[in-house]
């Protein structure tokens, strides 16, 4: 608990309340979260009631802190009397001590200032001492200068060039000493100086380059950087010996000429530095830092920025996209170029500050990846709505049935194909094939839709290419989900380095996109099975119309099943023979018991209405024959009559079904497979077994 807690507690509350008096005591209080956060221990009106208690008990707290501390109210009026005085006692001898110490402070800033003043004429007159000193230097070294840089034997002038350098370099530390003192005619000679200097030095780095002198540019080098001038040495690298060579290699001519193309242009432009700066490297990339001479770049510098300025000024066709599939190629080569050169870094700050180039930055941007993947797109999603728009028609030479799934199929494998794939597009590609996915799930919704506002239009002819078209899409749909696992491995494979998470939720998001296609599976079962039973269920119409064939009409007894049978049979039989070799055996048997189930099912239900009716028909001839009876007087005649109107049609029901249950077992269903057709038998039979029993 806080100082301030402690200072102002609040009085004791009773135990049994809802809530802690602590709660009043935070620094911020809401009564928003107060009623939140008691809301599921005690309802609103308990929660006023334990409030009123612990009101009280502030009540009483507060007046008795009143009448602890009134005595210390009433003194403090008492012992304020005569305070006025006493503070006026005491003004006039603070003011007096008030001008004493302001007249100390100001003799204290006058004499600091004149301390001050003096301590800077001091250091300005050894300012200008050393500056005398130096001009007196800068005369002398001027001298020896123009003494050592004269013209001398070529085996001479190295040695000299370092004696130069390093009175150069005193130099330079004097003049900068000088200030006003030195002249403009000595500022002129120390530039003449300078350049006659850096001439010298240059073309003895040169000549030493150009032999492959290892020892002579060491030492060159080492004069740079004493003089501070690694740029000047990177600069004359590249004009007097990179830029000639890359004149005739960069250029268009060159690359038509290169029978390898422009991987073999890239091949002679990494041949120059191993030919001609392996040396040079050596010296100044030695992963031994005591061995190099550090400070230099010439791989970058003199080399990478002389090649990307000829690259984008002379060689533009390369970065042209106007052929994706050239401009794929040569951005591939050019991707092996740069990381065969970055292979000639010796260091990693070396390569990460080569990768920092704005030159290296500027030649990644120049190819336009934006532009690249947009015309890729449109090829791919192109020929995905082109093949959906003719989605009934057939494959050639595919594992798929159906042309719209195998350039489905196709385009997903085409987005990470070796000529197409980019790593630095795989974010979009990734999306693109998902997209693929998404758009081949919403066109079998789409086909399926169409398929049942037009099946009861269609006719015979149209209604067996449809059925054949959900069977082979059947299976396209789950060959499709089953390959899907192997495609994202084969495509994450092609990545480039990221993170295991990144992995897991790119994995995910394609399981989504099976789990999306899976799921259209049932749909399209769904729809084969209605096509399949749509006529059957339309033949047991007929099962209706039986009795009107034996009521009154002194047939004779039925011998055979009704021709309805064959017609409810003849579909699915005839799906059957069709399938039989192209659906895998399990799936054929799963739809036809599935079909013979829901007719079976609308079968029992048309036989059983029947029946009842006949009972309810027959009862009600009966009760009437007996009534006419009673009323005549008549003896009831025997029964050596044949069989009735109703036994015909109880005969020829049996016969029906039994014809009906030899149909489904003929596909090799079992009769308790299918449901309800073991009920069906029943129904038929214990019809016969009651009148029978009747009779």
């Amino acid at each position: 608990m806080s100082k301030e807690l402690e200072l102002y507690s609040l009085p004791e509350a009773p135990k049994n309340l809802c809530f802690e008096k602590t709660e009043f005591s935070k620094k911020i209080f809401s009564a928003d979260h107060f009623l939140q956060s008691h809301r599921k221990k005690a309802n609103l009106e308990n929660l006023r009631d334990d409030l009123g208690v612990y009101l009280k008990v502030l009540r009483s707290a507060m007046i008795d802190l009143i009448n602890k501390d009134y005595v210390d109210f009433v003194n403090l009026s008492t012992n304020l009397i005569g305070l006025d005085r006493a503070i006026s006692n005491i003004q006039v001898p603070l003011g007096q001590l008030k001008e004493e110490v302001l007249q100390v402070q100001s003799a204290l800033e006058e004499t600091r200032a004149e301390v001050r003043g003096l301590l800077e004429s001091r250091a300005r007159l050894q300012e200008q001492r050393r500056a005398l000193r130096s001009l007196a230097a800068a005369q002398r070294l001027l001298g020896a200068l123009s003494a050592l840089l004269v013209p001398c034997p070529s085996g001479e002038f190295p040695a000299l060039l370092e004696r130069a350098a390093l009175q150069f370099n005193e130099l330079q530390f004097h003049t900068s000493r000088c200030g006003d003192l030195l002249a403009a005619s000595h500022a002129q000679q120390a530039e003449q100086a300078s350049s006659r200097l850096l001439s010298g030095l240059n073309a003895v780095f040169l000549d030493g380059a150009r032999q492959r002198d290892a020892p002579g540019m060491k030492r060159c080098l080492r004069i740079y950087l004493s003089l501070g001038r690694a740029d000047v040495a990177e600069e004359l690298l590249r004009r007097e010996v990179v830029s000639p060579a890359m004149q005739d290699v960069v250029c268009e001519a060159s690359l038509r000429a290169d029978p390898g193309g422009l991987r073999g242009l890239y091949a002679r432009v990494l041949a120059f530095v191993d030919d001609h700066m392996g040396e040079l490297l050596e010296l100044t990339a030695h992963p031994d830092r005591s061995v190099a001479v550090s400070g230099f770049d010439f791989l970058t510098n003199s080399f990478w920025v002389e090649v990307e300025e000829r690259l984008e000024r002379d060689l533009t066709s390369v970065v042209a996209f106007g052929i994706p599939e050239v401009f794929h190629q040569n951005y591939c080569e050019t991707a092996d170029f740069l990381e065969k050169l970055e292979a000639h870094f010796r260091t990693r700050e070396e390569l990460l500050a080569f990768r920092q180039h704005p030159q290296y930055k500027a030649f990644l941007d120049h190819w336009n990846l934006t532009v690249y993947f947009p015309i890729r797109w449109k090829e791919i999603v192109s020929c995905v709505e082109t093949a959906l728009a003719e989605g009934r028609r057939l494959a050639q030479g595919s594992q798929f049935n159906l042309l719209s799934s195998t350039v489905a199929w196709e385009s997903l494998e085409r987005c990470w194909a070796r000529g197409v794939f980019l790593p630095l597009l795989a974010n979009r590609f990734w999306k693109l094939s998902l997209m693929i996915i998404s758009r081949y799930c919403t066109w079998i919704s789409e086909v399926l839709e169409q398929g049942q506002s037009a099946g009861s239009e269609a006719d015979g002819g149209a209604a067996t290419d449809r059925l054949q078209f959900l069977v082979h899409l059947h299976g396209d749909v789950l060959l499709f989900a089953d390959k899907l696992p192997d495609f994202g491995a084969l495509a994450l494979r092609q990545l480039p380095a990221v993170s295991e998470g990144t992995l897991a939720k790119l994995r995910e998001s394609l399981e989504d996109s099976g789990r999306q296609l899976a799921g259209r599976v049932p749909a399209v079962t769904q729809c084969i099975l209605g096509e399949v039973s749509r006529d059957s269920l339309a033949q047991l119409r007929q099962v209706g119309d039986i009795p009107r064939l034996f009521r009154r009409t002194n047939r004779d007894a039925p011998s055979r099943p009704c021709a309805y049978v064959a017609a409810v049979l003849a579909v699915p039989l005839a799906f059957h023979a069709a399938q039989r070799g192209a659906v895998p055996p399990d799936t054929l048997r799963e739809w036809l018991r599935l079909v013979f189930s829901a007719v079976t099912g609308r079968y029992h239900s048309a036989v059983g209405d029947v029946l009842t009716s006949v009972q309810r028909t027959e009862e009600s001839l009966r009760r009437l024959k007996k009534a006419r009876d009673r009323s005549s007087g008549a003896a009831p005649p025997g029964d050596a009559r044949g069989p009735g109107d109703d036994d015909k049609i109880r005969l020829q029901l049996a016969l029906d079904v039994t014809s009906y249950c030899e149909g489904v077992e003929s596909v090799g269903l079992k009769r308790e497979e299918v449901t309800n057709l073991v009920e069906l038998l029943e129904l038929v039979r214990a019809a016969q077994t009651r009148n029978d029993a009747k009779s």
